[in-house]
């Protein structure tokens, strides 16, 4: 169940960006639209990994190559032998993303996936007002308008879990930081963790609240 709601959290963050502004212009056709779009966005990420892979290790290959009959002293060999284990390894990550994407993808086309993707869409697209009301709220020396989208879009479900979803909030804080692991920043996580769990605290000052 943990991995399908994943995957249904990765095809919502994918087809977050194509919903309409206006609420009232998301028909069910269009969500489905939305979805199908997003599943053909994983698709192609498999793709450009394996092509990105492949070229990786075609450089590394011609950097060994260069080592041995281009460098002039033994440091420069040095060099270029580095460069190629890095490139090799940069090439071996990528594969091992890859692997992980026909699993994603199978998954994506079960029922139970779509329709939790579908859940997030509609409860992103119908509350985003309120939503981003409390995002903007936690915010320390940001507007919203200046984050970047995908970290938007992935506090967006977050909140859109917690408030319209039953999603604890600490499962939510947590499945948002893995998702922005994967898709935003190197900071990326550590700041959307961060204003999380402001977004958190403000909740339950409003729930305590007389």
């Amino acid at each position: 169940m943990k991995k399908a709601r994943e995957t249904a959290r990765e095809l919502a963050l994918l087809g977050i960006s194509q919903l309409p502004a206006n609420p009232e212009l998301l028909e069910a056709k269009k969500l489905q639209d939305v979805l199908l779009a997003a599943i053909r966005t994983l698709t192609t990420e498999v793709q450009e990994a394996l092509e990105a892979a492949a070229s990786e290790v075609q450089r590394s290959s011609d950097k060994l190559l260069a080592s041995e009959i281009r460098a002039a002293d033994i440091q420069s060999a040095r060099a270029m032998v580095r460069e190629a284990v890095e490139l090799t390894q940069t090439a071996i990550n990528r594969l091992g993303s890859a692997m992980e994407f026909p699993e994603l993808i199978q998954l994506a086309n079960q029922q139970d996936v779509r329709t939790y993707a579908l859940q997030i869409l509609t409860k992103v697209s119908a509350n985003r007002v309120q939503i981003d009301e409390l995002l903007s709220e936690a915010l320390v020396d940001w507007q919203i308008e200046r984050l970047p989208r995908i970290d938007r879009d992935i506090m967006r479900i977050a909140i859109a879990e917690m408030l319209y979803l039953a999603l604890p909030e600490q499962v939510s804080v947590n499945e948002a930081v893995q998702l922005a692991k994967r898709y935003s920043g190197d900071e990326g996580h550590r700041f959307i963790n961060g204003v999380l769990r402001r977004v958190v605290d403000k909740i339950k000052a409003e729930v305590v609240s007389p």
